[in-house]
């Protein structure tokens, strides 16, 4: 489902990434794991089309995103990719629910359908009741749930997180934790999780380490 192939990125004189493959079958949750610098996020952001490789490909549910431009970009990352970050970046101006809609405007869904598909994941993510709520009338898991429920309104085929629990205190960790696993087994979500939580990446199907800008042999 996604297929990154010989990924190789540096800044300046820097290499970050030293020929990188990674492959991710639909419905799975893997965890990219590794130190600070090993090139986790940067991955990440090349797999999301936020960035580009020096060399290498990227195909998702088929489709090579080097070919396309950067107005295919933004339409293909919209509708195909969700991203799930560690400050929320929920805009503080919107309620809940309007903030979750927004990925389905941007793709020209009807308003009514947009809000609709928004009810639902809220209600899904427990979190219906606080849909009319600012973000700063949230408490940082509400705030975390949104996000999630941001990042599937399009019904993505892989949603990437960095560091998803990286701002939340044990508790709410564990329950986005556990809510990963319940939308892969409810809605067959595939989920790429960039984390330094070592509860988190035991919950994935599949560890990647990496380390130095290399794919260590799989460890689990």
């Amino acid at each position: 489902m996604l297929q990154a192939m010989g990924i190789y990125k540096s800044y300046g004189t820097l290499p970050i990434l030293k020929g990188v493959d990674l492959h991710v079958a639909q419905g799975e949750i893997v965890s990219l794991v590794g130190a600070s610098g090993a090139g986790k996020s940067t991955l990440l952001h090349i797999v999301g089309t936020l960035d580009k490789p020096d060399r290498g490909t990227v195909a998702i549910r088929g489709v090579d995103i080097g070919g396309l431009t950067a107005k295919q970009l933004s339409a293909f990352r919209n509708e195909h990719i969700g991203f799930v970050f560690q400050f929320h970046h929920l805009l503080p101006e919107f309620t809940a629910l309007e903030n979750v809609c927004i990925p389905a405007y941007i793709k020209k869904v009807a308003p009514r359908e947009a809000e609709q598909r928004a009810f639902e994941l809220l209600e899904l993510l427990g979190v219906a009741h606080r849909k009319d709520h600012k973000p700063g009338e949230l408490s940082g898991g509400e705030q975390q749930r949104v996000a999630v429920a941001r990042a599937l309104v399009n019904r993505p085929a892989v949603v990437l997180a960095d560091e998803p629990s990286g701002n939340l205190d044990s508790e709410n960790a564990a329950s986005l934790h556990q809510l990963f696993v319940d939308l892969r087994n409810q809605l067959n979500q595939t989920f790429v999780v960039v984390t330094h939580n070592e509860e988190l990446a035991g919950i994935a199907d599949r560890v990647v380490h990496i380390k130095d800008g290399v794919i260590e042999p799989d460890q689990l």
